[in-house]
């Protein structure tokens, strides 16, 4: 498999256009301004079409879920659709895979099973045909890393700080990939900033598989209630100047992550379409326009 690179860009499948030509445009893009791996988030289709389109598109990316739904997908289909973009894009597809946000089995009609349990049967069953060293789960906790160092690729903690990436990489010892998602915004205005990031943070603060996490990581109930404090909120999602937002991002990669998944956030919170002038500030930020190279190794 080729590396997924230092960076990546994670950007969820929503905000994507629907034309053939336009998703190609902005594909070779990302590509161009160097960034390694393109995640497609928000839970995409189980038929993987964005990803195979991406693909199509562009020659040295790598293109990953993060992540297909385990209790909205098909497993036989995701397999299938995995078979296909496998066949003609190799070594360039990671297919990530996870329970979402702890949505319960029975809000899609089945049978109560325990979220790990669900997504320990999703990778031996129906995904058993997906190679384990293409394909990734969404992990936070201690026992969902150590399901993925021992039946896939790696890792993709949502949401983290770097202090989690850390304990994270202990979890999974030295071999399994580790690619944690961080969001930004682009500006030096706390109040912009803040006001962007607790629109995109306040759906997750009634979600308790992340709250229980975030509590671990230096916060209390008090940063986890309403909107959320400005100690949640500067922890979750970087701002200010260039410097700072990217000692953010390599903070993840000092902490031993192999790779960082970032999203951009506009100054309105998500975007409502993919934000390339804002990648190509990011590409710049982070100093891609000389690295082109390193993120598109290809692993021994």
């Amino acid at each position: 498999m080729r590396t997924l690179g230092r960076y990546g860009v994670w950007a969820p499948w929503q905000i994507w256009p629907r034309e053939a030509g336009a998703i190609a445009e902005a594909a070779r893009e990302v590509e161009a301004l160097g960034f390694g791996t393109l995640w497609i988030g928000g839970s995409p289709g189980d038929d993987l079409d964005l990803a195979e389109s991406v693909l199509a598109a562009t020659t040295t990316l790598v293109v990953g879920t993060s992540i297909v739904d385990i209790w909205t997908s098909d497993g036989a289909r995701v397999a299938a659709s995995h078979a296909r973009v496998r066949q003609r894009f190799p070594e360039r597809f990671y297919l990530g895979v996870g329970s979402g946000h702890a949505v319960t089995a029975e809000a899609h009609g089945q049978a109560y099973t325990r979220p790990l349990t669900r997504l320990r049967e999703f990778l031996t069953g129906p995904l058993a045909t997906v190679p384990a060293g293409e394909r990734m789960i969404a992990a936070l906790g201690p026992r969902t890393l150590r399901t993925a160092a021992e039946l896939t690729a790696g890792a993709l903690p949502y949401l983290m700080p770097p202090s989690h990436t850390a304990e994270a990489r202990r979890v999974l010892g030295t071999g399994p990939l580790l690619a944690p998602e961080q969001k930004i915004v682009l500006t030096a205005d706390p109040a912009v900033a803040r006001q962007a990031a607790r629109r995109t943070l306040r759906p997750y603060l009634s979600l308790p598989n992340y709250t229980r996490q975030l509590a671990r990581y230096g916060l209390d109930e008090s940063d986890l209630t309403g909107d959320g404090s400005d100690r949640l909120v500067d922890q979750a999602v970087l701002w200010g100047d260039a410097g700072t937002i990217r000692a953010g991002v390599d903070a993840h990669l000092a902490a031993g992550a192999d790779h960082v998944a970032v999203q951009v956030l506009t100054e309105t919170g998500n975007p409502a379409t993919i934000p390339r002038p804002q990648w190509r500030e990011l590409a710049e930020l982070l100093g891609l326009g000389t690295a082109t190279e390193h993120n598109r190794e290809t692993l021994p």
